[in-house]
């Protein structure tokens, strides 16, 4: 398996969830397991097809999580020193050309991922755009509506 690409903070929220998986999830279906088996006859029971269906997916997801660990390289962004170039785990001030509008975002794995706080894939456009440049530099980004220029303003590594 190659290696997958992780912020500290990232992988920490693998760990937790990995956590919550083994020690609450997994009770929880082998709880609803053992109820659905005491309503007798399982060829027709609703709620053991339901609860084996649901432990499949915890099995699953845990090994997934376990699998992405094991492989996971993770970066510290206080730790890089990058010479102000854009890298995987940096965060990034932009300026729209267009709007004006100013935005930040950091760079992080696929899992970690979340526009709502400002985090992008390194697999996304912007991201892919971003990679390797430098402040003063602009960079033209293929956006579902269309191509759009961002200045980037500063590259931190925090």
């Amino acid at each position: 398996m190659t290696s997958v690409p992780l912020t500290k903070y990232g992988a920490e929220l693998l760990k937790e969830e990995l956590h919550h998986l083994k020690t609450k999830e997994r009770r929880i279906v082998i709880d609803a397991i053992a109820e659905a088996r005491s309503h007798g006859d399982l060829s027709e029971n609703a709620e053991y097809d339901a609860a084996k269906e649901r432990q499949a997916f915890v099995e699953g997801r845990i090994a997934e999580l376990e699998g992405k660990l094991g492989a996971a390289q993770i970066i510290d962004p206080t730790a890089l020193d990058a010479e102000g170039r854009v890298v995987f785990a940096s965060t990034v001030n932009l300026e729209d050309l267009e709007s004006g509008q100013k935005v930040t975002y950091q760079i992080v794995g696929l899992d970690e991922a979340d526009l709502k706080k400002n985090k992008v894939s390194v697999t996304s456009p912007i991201a892919r755009a971003l990679i390797g440049k430098y402040a003063g530099d602009v960079v033209e980004v293929q956006a579902p509506s269309g191509p759009r220029e961002y200045e980037i303003l500063e590259v931190l590594y925090i």
